[in-house]
């Protein structure tokens, strides 16, 4: 045992610490093994399997390492390649590619022919790829909404919709229980059930998505004993890493699997759980036990990627989240920097303060920019790119430029061009105050003259009354239009056109998120920012769609990473700016009413915060698109580790003052602390929430509690019932009553 470990040390330079040690010893009965950030957890696992084929003389194909993706799987097995390079490797793959075999074996068997219908790049197989581009998941969903609801299926509802059939797939969710699962699309159950029949209805060959590759395998394992032995009995130890983003029906796979000698080592970071949209069940984690009861748990807590700066706020930061395992990182690395927390003026200073920093700096590849939602890259892509600071951007997405909002926004700027044309007209009509009717519309388009559609609606068409002023009006603005910079322009567009009005209707009969859409406008007017014409702002949309293809590329360049958190996930940074830290975005509104997406939010900004090694700055702002923003509680909570509040004081402050105050909501009359809001008035005890009281909610206002349970309060708002986590409710200090006497 101590020959293996001097020889590694000798051959590698490599020393494992006492708890790494025991990982790589305890190889037979279930291991769960609690890797915090930057604790070397992928040296572990390497030396682990190659202590088992070294020292325990295991054959290597009877050793399975499950990773969460194709990349991951292939620089393990390259990790084991440079410590071993004598030694044959262990079987490693995905999830994804394993249960592809065992669904192959199994309809081969049954002489039944499939198809995979997405994504044949992935698993590297002929019976993957489809000649017949009908066979498309995406078409197939594309062409079932649009019969099913009577429209075009817009980028955001197909990526929502994707998410919610993997997700009831991936739960194991019984068909009578999907409707148990929100989602925001038309009639989503409806297409699901219609989805899965059309999979099935060939009898000659059974259609099966990556989702469906899961839920046969696990299906067929638990059905078929001659298989399942034959892959029990083809791996002695398995191993499975990232274990935290593994979803319900990939353990119920690896279960099976291991249930005869459960040599299971399951590698994982409850505290690093950003995937239960998708599906994964970290929870899973947190009853290790219960599933294996003689399992060993081992906690590798030592980091030793960042400065003492970085871990000590960070272990403090993630114990604010009480479904854990609980765990103390710690490093024996010296003091750096500590955490800077810039607050900008708005939100339009926030990359111009990026450039600023970035522009002298000489190992860009070093640096990372991180923020929540994707949306955030397209205003820092266009300011980096006219300031030339190279870039690499991780996860890259163009549906940005097709977004319907960005083409409503083109629309409207063809339209101040030339207004004869119905066909552009129509994609626009519904989204401005003009309140054109589809049936208006239809007979606009069977008028063959070359005239203005605005003359031709005012001659020709049946209007109400009030329309005609409208559409004058209209018609004038699109005329005046042609003249204005983009920027004027595209506020005209929201403003006195009544764009920002129409998206809110369309938010609420549809369910889009209106803080993403103004995002996008916000972004828009960003480009648009300089430019002198319309003409300039069409060409600056297509060169920045070009830029960001580029960008793609770029990855191990001297460029600065933009990565949202989730993708960030696995790297490491000498420097790292995490931006757009306001209350809406990180954590978002929905994230504060649940107490279980509020964890989760938590531990993707402390994903985000352990991906530095040396210095980390956290952007806020105080304003935007002319609204007041608020810093993120994330981002309070980082202020008080550094500078913990003396709440005795203040409060002591506060009650000297014997007044009668009377809260309303949005009250401004908030003590401060450090500088962060603290709310002297707040329900601090469970006993004070009372069936019947009046109370006011920061977020939604004022409302009447309706029940208590033991875990959430049932309130009823003007426009809307919400139930609540008790919890947060209390720790952050979220309702308070009406009236207080202090």
């Amino acid at each position: 045992m101590e020959d293996f470990f001097a020889e590694m040390k000798n051959d590698l330079g490599i020393s494992l610490n006492a708890v790494q040690k025991k990982a790589v010893l305890q190889t037979d009965g279930p291991l769960l093994l609690l890797a915090s950030p930057g604790s070397g957890k992928t040296t572990t696992i390497i030396m682990r399997i190659g202590y088992l084929i070294k020292q325990k003389g295991i054959n290597p194909n009877r050793i399975k390492a499950v990773t969460f993706s194709k990349a991951s799987a292939n620089d393990m097995k390259d990790r084991f390649m440079r410590f071993y390079p004598d030694l044959q490797p262990a079987d490693f793959s995905t999830i994804h590619s394993f249960a592809f075999e065992v669904v192959r074996n199994y309809y081969r068997g049954m002489g039944t022919s499939f198809r995979i219908i997405e994504g044949e790049q992935e698993l590297g197989e002929s019976a993957a790829r489809d000649e017949n581009i009908q066979l498309n998941k995406k078409l197939i969903l594309r062409n079932l909404f649009k019969s099913t609801v009577g429209e075009n299926i817009t980028e955001d509802q197909m990526e929502e919709l994707v998410t919610y059939i993997s997700y009831v797939k991936n739960k194991m969710l019984p068909k009578d229980k999907w409707s148990t699962v929100s989602c925001d699309v038309p009639k989503a159950e409806q297409i699901i059930i219609q989805y899965e029949e059309f999979k099935r209805a060939d009898r000659n060959q059974i259609l099966l998505d990556f989702d469906d590759m899961l839920t046969v395998c696990n299906e067929v394992l638990g059905n078929n004993e001659k298989l399942l032995s034959l892959y029990q009995q083809r791996y002695d130890y398995i191993l499975t890493d990232e274990s935290q983003d593994t979803s319900l029906v990939q353990h119920s796979i690896i279960e099976k699997l291991v249930s005869i000698h459960k040599n299971l080592c399951v590698v994982a970071d409850d505290d690093q759980s950003i995937y239960s949209w998708r599906g994964a069940e970290p929870s899973y984690l947190l009853e290790f036990k219960k599933v294996y009861p003689e399992a060993v748990i081992l906690f590798m807590e030592q980091n030793y990627r960042s400065t003492q700066d970085i871990v000590n706020v960070s272990n403090q930061f993630i114990k604010r989240n009480k479904n854990r395992y609980e765990k103390n990182m710690f490093t024996e690395n010296p003091p750096n920097k500590p955490i800077e927390i810039r607050k900008l003026i708005n939100f339009n200073e926030q990359s111009k303060y990026l450039v600023k920093e970035l522009k002298d700096e000489d190992d860009l590849k070093e640096i990372a920019i991180l923020y929540r939602n994707n949306s955030s890259s397209i205003g820092l892509m266009n300011d980096f790119d006219r300031a030339g600071i190279a870039f690499y951007m991780k996860d890259a997405d163009n549906r940005f430029f097709s977004h319907w909002v960005v083409q409503d926004i083109l629309n409207f700027m063809r339209m101040a061009f030339t207004d004869k044309r119905p066909d552009i007209l129509e994609k626009i009509h519904l989204k401005f105050n003009g309140y054109i009717s589809k049936q208006q519309m239809s007979a606009l388009k069977q008028l063959n003259t070359n005239d203005s559609v605005f003359d031709n609606l005012l001659k020709h068409v049946k209007l109400q009354d009030y329309q005609v002023k409208l559409l004058k009006a209209s018609q004038e603005t699109f005329k005046e239009m042609k003249e204005m910079k983009p920027l004027q322009a595209i506020r005209v567009i929201r403003d006195r056109l009544g764009y920002d009005k129409a998206l809110e209707k369309i938010c609420k009969s549809l369910g889009f998120r209106i803080d993403y859409l103004i995002g996008i406008l916000d972004t828009l007017e960003e480009i648009a920012a300089d430019l002198k014409s319309l003409e300039d702002f069409a060409k600056r949309l297509k060169h920045l769609e070009a830029v960001l293809k580029t960008a793609k590329r770029k990855k191990g360049q001297n460029a600065v990473t933009l990565s949202t958190f989730h993708s960030s996930k696995g790297l490491e940074f000498e420097k790292v700016y995490m931006i757009d830290l306001v209350h809406g975005i990180i954590p978002s509104s929905e994230d504060q009413t649940d107490s279980g997406l509020m964890e989760e939010s938590a531990r993707l900004f402390y994903v985000g915060m352990t991906r530095v090694k040396k210095q980390l700055k956290l952007i806020t702002y105080g304003y935007r698109d002319g609204k007041k923003a608020e810093e993120s509680l994330f981002v309070a909570d980082v202020k008080n580790i550094i500078n913990p509040p003396d709440l005795s004081a203040s409060k002591e402050a506060i009650t000297q003052k014997n007044i009668r105050i009377r809260r309303e909501v949005g009250s401004s009359n908030r003590e401060k602390i450090n500088g962060v809001p603290y709310n002297p008035n707040a329900i601090r005890e469970k006993e004070a929430l009372r069936t019947g009281i009046t109370v006011v909610h920061r977020v939604f206002g004022t409302g009447e509690i309706t029940n208590v349970d033991e875990e959430y309060i049932h309130m009823k708002f003007p426009s809307k019932e919400k139930k609540l986590s008790i919890k947060a409710c209390l720790d952050m200090g979220l309702l308070e009553p009406m009236i207080k006497e202090i």
